[in-house]
C-alpha cells in the first residue's frame, strides 16, 4: 500500500486506479471500493445540503389558491382553502431543479387498509436523497366514494411532505386543518328567509358573503343567523328613517 500515492489523499478513485494499476490484492480493491463509495456518497450528501441551503435562500412563494367547500352526510359544511398541489408542485420543482433537485413520492397502504402513507423524496444530481412522510386515514367527508377517499387523503400528504421537506409552506390564507372540522350551516328555510330579506332591504348580496365570509348564503354557518338578521333590521330602518 505504501507506493500507492497520489498527490490529493481525498481523491479514492485515484488510489483505486494507481492500485488496478499496481495489480493490488482482491481485499485491498474491496476496500479502496468501498472507500471510494463513502466518499462519493459524502460528496454527494454535502452537496445536497449545499443546494437546498441555495434554494431556501430564494424560495418561491406558494399562496393558498384552490377554495374547496361542500356539505357533508352529518349536515354540517367542510369549507377551507389550500395550495393546489398540482401549481405548488409546478412551482418548487421548477425552484429546486435550478439547484440539482428533484422530487417525487412514494406511497403506501397499511395492512388493515385504514391508513395511507405518502413518502416524498428530495434527491440531488450527485445521488444523495432526503426524504419524509406521513400517515393519514382515508378522506371520507362529503359523498366521496371509498377510491375518492383515498384519493384525497394521497393528494393533501403529498401537498403537505412536499412542503415540510422543502421547508416552505403556503401563506396568506387559513389554515386547512381548521377547515377540516364539521361546520354546521343554516337551513335551506333559512337560507330561502335570508334570501327575502336581502331582496326586501334592497342589500347587496355579493357584499354581504363577503361580510360574512362565505362563497354562498347557504353556506352561512348557523351560529352567525341570528347576526345576519340583526344587520340586514337595521339596514331597513337606515332605509326608513
Amino acid at each position: 500500500m505504501s507506493d500507492l500515492v497520489v498527490k490529493d489523499q481525498n481523491a479514492p478513485a485515484q488510489l483505486l486506479s494507481l492500485a488496478v494499476e499496481k495489480g493490488a490484492s482482491i481485499e485491498m480493491l474491496e476496500k479502496l471500493m468501498a472507500l471510494q463509495e463513502r466518499h462519493e456518497a459524502n460528496n454527494a450528501r454535502k452537496a445536497y445540503h449545499a443546494a437546498m441551503a441555495a434554494f431556501k435562500a430564494n424560495p418561491p412563494t406558494i399562496v393558498k389558491n384552490k377554495v374547496v367547500d361542500f356539505g357533508n352526510k352529518t349536515g354540517g359544511r367542510t369549507s377551507y382553502r389550500h395550495a393546489d398541489l398540482a401549481e405548488a408542485s409546478a412551482i418548487i420543482g421548477e425552484a429546486l431543479s435550478r439547484h440539482g433537485l428533484s422530487a417525487a413520492w412514494r406511497t403506501e397502504q397499511g395492512a388493515d387498509g385504514k391508513g395511507v402513507t405518502v413518502i416524498c423524496e428530495i434527491t440531488h444530481v450527485l445521488g444523495h436523497t432526503e426524504r419524509t412522510s406521513l400517515t393519514a386515514a382515508p378522506d371520507t367527508s362529503g359523498t366521496k366514494n371509498s377510491i375518492q377517499a383515498i384519493a384525497s387523503t394521497v393528494t393533501y400528504l403529498e401537498r403537505y411532505t412536499l412542503l415540510a421537506l422543502t421547508g416552505l409552506a403556503a401563506r396568506d390564507m387559513d389554515s386547512d386543518g381548521e377547515g377540516t372540522e364539521d361546520v354546521a350551516v343554516i337551513t335551506a328555510g333559512q337560507a330561502a328567509d335570508l334570501q327575502s330579506l336581502i331582496d326586501e332591504v334592497k342589500a347587496d348580496k355579493t357584499k354581504f358573503c363577503a361580510f360574512f365570509k362565505v362563497e354562498s348564503i347557504e353556506s352561512l354557518p348557523a351560529t352567525d343567523y341570528k347576526k345576519a338578521i340583526v344587520q340586514l333590521e337595521a339596514k331597513r330602518k337606515r332605509g326608513t328613517a
